[in-house]
Parts: C-alpha cells; sequence; structure tokens
C-alpha cells in the first residue's frame, strides 16, 4: 500500500466517523422531539425512553457541560478535569492491555505447539469470560490486599482478564492458519518449531491478531472503569461517572461528560493498536494482507 493510498484510506475513515457521529446526534434529537417526555407502554411493559430534559438533555447542553467550571476544582473546566481521570484510567489500561495481551499471546502459543493443552484448556479460557466482572473484583482485591500491592493493581489485574480472551483466541488461530505448502517447506529445511513460529507462524498470525487486539483495547478500558465504580479509591473516569451522577438533579447534562470521556479514552486506545497495525502491515506485501 503506497503513502497516498494509505492517506486516502484514513482520510476515509476519519470521514465516516463524522458522518457517524451527526448520524448519532441526529437520531438523538430526532427520538427527543417526537418522544413522550415521560416514556410509555407496550403491552404494559416500560420500554419506550423517556425525552424529558433530566433524562435526555439535548446534545449542545452535554457538550456546554465540558466547558463549565469544575465544582470543586480552582480555574478549571470541567473537560481539564475529566482529562485528568482520563490519563489515570489510560495508564491503567494500558498496563492491562500489556499484560492481557502478553498472557494471551503466550496462551495461544502453548495451545499451538500442544494439542492436548488446546483440548484441554480453550473451554475453560471460554468459560472465565462467563464471570461477572463484578463478583471477581472483590476476590481480586483480596488477593491484592494479601500481598501487600497497590490499589491500582486491581485494576491491571482485571483489565488482562478482560483483554486477554480476544487475544488468545485471534492469536491461536492466525497460528494454526499457516499454509501446509510453507510448513512443509519449513520441514524440509530442518526447521525446528520454535524456529517456524518465528519465522512462519507468527508473520502469519499478524492480521489474525489485530482484530483481537483491537478488541482488547477497548475491553481494557471497561475493566478499568468498572474495578473503579466498583471498588472505589481510584480517581479515574469510573470516579468521574459516580461523582456526576450525583449531581443528575441539578445538572442532568453533567453524567454524559463522563460518558464523553470513557468513550474518548476507548478511542484513543483503539486508535493507538490502528497505529500500531499501520506500523507493522506496512512493509508486509499486498498478496499477505
Amino acid at each position: 500500500m503506497s503513502r497516498h493510498d494509505g492517506l486516502a484510506q484514513a482520510l476515509r475513515r476519519a470521514l465516516l466517523f463524522v458522518v457517524a457521529l451527526g448520524l448519532a446526534v441526529a437520531a438523538w434529537e430526532f427520538y427527543k422531539w417526537i418522544g413522550p417526555a415521560q416514556g410509555g407502554d407496550v403491552f404494559g411493559w416500560r420500554i419506550i425512553p423517556k425525552t424529558n430534559d433530566r433524562v435526555m438533555p439535548h446534545t449542545w447542553e452535554m457538550v456546554s457541560e465540558l466547558f463549565d467550571p469544575a465544582i470543586g476544582s480552582r480555574d478549571q473546566k470541567v473537560w481539564q478535569v475529566l482529562l485528568g481521570y482520563a490519563w489515570y484510567t489510560f495508564q491503567m489500561s494500558i498496563a492491562g492491555l500489556a499484560v492481557g495481551a502478553a498472557i494471551g499471546i503466550g496462551l495461544a502459543v502453548l495451545m499451538a505447539r500442544f494439542r492436548v493443552v488446546e483440548r484441554g484448556l480453550l473451554p475453560y479460557v471460554v468459560i472465565s469470560q462467563t464471570i461477572p466482572l463484578i463478583a471477581l473484583a472483590p476476590q481480586v482485591t483480596a488477593i491484592r490486599g494479601s500481598l501487600d500491592w497497590p490499589q491500582w493493581t486491581s485494576a491491571v489485574a482485571l483489565a488482562a482478564f478482560l483483554s486477554f480472551f480476544p487475544v488468545t483466541v485471534a492469536t491461536l488461530r492466525g497460528l494454526q492458519a499457516a499454509p501446509a505448502a510453507s510448513l512443509e517447506l519449513m520441514d524440509s529445511y530442518a526447521a525446528g518449531w520454535w524456529t517456524t513460529l518465528r519465522k512462519l507462524r507468527f508473520p502469519v498470525a499478524v492480521p489474525y491478531m489485530v482484530p483481537g487486539m483491537k478488541l482488547a483495547a477497548t475491553a481494557a478500558v471497561i475493566g478499568v472503569i468498572v474495578t473503579e465504580i466498583t471498588l472505589g479509591g481510584l480517581r479515574g473516569v469510573g470516579f468521574a461517572t459516580i461523582d456526576y451522577s450525583q449531581k443528575v438533579t441539578a445538572q442532568p447534562a453533567s453524567v454524559y461528560a463522563a460518558v464523553f470521556a470513557a468513550a474518548a479514552l476507548g478511542l484513543v486506545m483503539f486508535g493507538l493498536v490502528v497505529a500500531s497495525e499501520s506500523l507493522v502491515m506496512r512493509k508486509r506485501p499486498k498478496e499477505a494482507i
């Protein structure tokens, strides 16, 4: 892919993002305009959302909230306070993603090397994702407390717990996707399994790993924010969500400011993976992408 093609693709992605954002705003405002202020029932079920200003403030009110003075913070706007919270959450998300990716890749290599390990371990890897994060958080905190580790390690551990699964599955699929003819060629050169892994299997697995890393990046953010909300004591985006939700009666748009921060953080994490993908895939032959 040439530099011009890469720039054109990036511009198309940016334009599609702007269009999607505009459509979401238009849909929000349209429903607020036509929807019932107090919601509604369908066959006795309360499923039609309310559209009053307390529940669904206008989008411009949400945006303007970001530029209002932050309560309890001197000479700072809401967006500046949220930026500090987001930076704290971002650091734990990066650490959780790194740990989760390392565990996921390690498990994938182990399962690709030994089929009996794959048959025995993969079902438990899948089952692990059915455990509610809120139920797991106190257990992780208890273990962390017994080891006398810092409180932020709980958030990193739970972020790694959510992010290792997509990396494991995607990497395993990629390691098993090496062409049979190429594997036979490596065997003819008397290449060992680890040499084949480094020279053939991992390069083939990269296009499979990237989507898994994208999912893992956003999952890491979710893990950290849920931990902040569940355990408390960590002053990140999760803390801001709880803090601003307490002001929802007087300032309905304030809670959405924290939602914007969480969404922006997820996009940043996703964007970092996309940027890494561009660097890794830049020199790959077109037919290999």
